[in-house]
């Protein structure tokens, strides 16, 4: 593992967003190979003992993936009432976490890292990375669902304002929704499906950013391309191995804020 800058590696560990670990080591919380850390100094997180408080943090080597989330599985390391987790299908998942979650009815493209600063920009509102998803509903005849959709609709008092919508007959009275939003709020596509008097039957992420679901089946994931990472960390303006890339220091100031686990389906 090449050297970065401290408050970096905190991040990439997941102890804080970038903003937050340079308050903890400017607070005297932070010690590398047992001295006080400084403010801006670099690290290599494979030689060197970093420790927060008097816990140690292990930076993990860089890792994506693409996961097919199946109906049913629920999009968390652990759950109380003993269902399958995605962290089941994976192996050696105890350092990843989600970008983005998905409701346990909820099928389709799930990213998962160890970099930890990139899933809270990655899931932060100001960078609006879109979501793609399609959507199998019923409740409104498809005409009427075709102006429906471009009506304003106001959930807990902010609009809805999906960046591309179509809408496609399916059978037996249903209809298909194809829509990109560029935000993540708490099950943000079935609150506006409901808000327009639909039954969502079956919701599917089917890109996040750049990267699409495709042809991965339900189960199964695969590593992100190098080309895909590369465009994940342009879209959140971050070097993956450096300092910020687009002078977002008040988006990281706010990211200790913001959830990077946002359930947005």
């Amino acid at each position: 593992m090449t050297e970065m800058r401290l408050q970096r590696a905190l991040a990439r560990a997941g102890v804080a967003s970038r903003r937050a670990a340079e308050k903890l080591i400017e607070d005297g919380q932070v010690k590398v190979d047992g001295k006080p850390a400084i403010l801006g100094m670099k690290v290599d997180p494979e030689r060197q003992r970093i420790t927060v408080g008097r816990k140690p943090v292990r930076v993990q080597q860089r890792r994506w993936l693409a996961f097919h989330k199946p109906l049913g599985v629920v999009t968390t390391a652990k759950d109380d009432e003993g269902r399958r987790t995605v962290m089941d299908f994976i192996p050696n998942s105890s350092a990843l976490t989600y970008v983005g979650r998905l409701d346990v009815m909820t099928t389709g493209l799930l990213i998962l890292t160890t970099d930890g600063e990139a899933v809270h920009r990655l899931t932060h509102p100001r960078y609006r990375i879109p979501r793609r998803y399609t959507a199998l509903v019923h409740g409104r005849p498809t005409a009427e669902l075709a102006a429906a959709v471009h009506e304003k609709i106001v959930i807990d008092g902010r609009p809805v304002t999906p960046s591309e919508v179509k809408v496609r007959p399916g059978k037996e009275g249903r209809s298909i929704l194809d829509l990109t939003l560029q935000e993540g709020r708490n099950r943000i596509v079935r609150r506006w499906c409901e808000a327009m008097g639909l039954k969502v039957e079956r919701l599917a992420r089917l890109s996040y950013g750049p990267v699409r679901l495709g042809d991965l089946a339900a189960g199964r994931y695969r590593p992100l391309t190098p080309r895909e990472e590369s465009a994940l960390y342009q879209a959140v303006r971050l070097d993956p191995d450096g300092a910020e890339t687009g002078g977002d220091t008040k988006a990281s100031g706010k990211q200790s804020r913001h959830t990077s686990r946002s359930n947005s389906s």
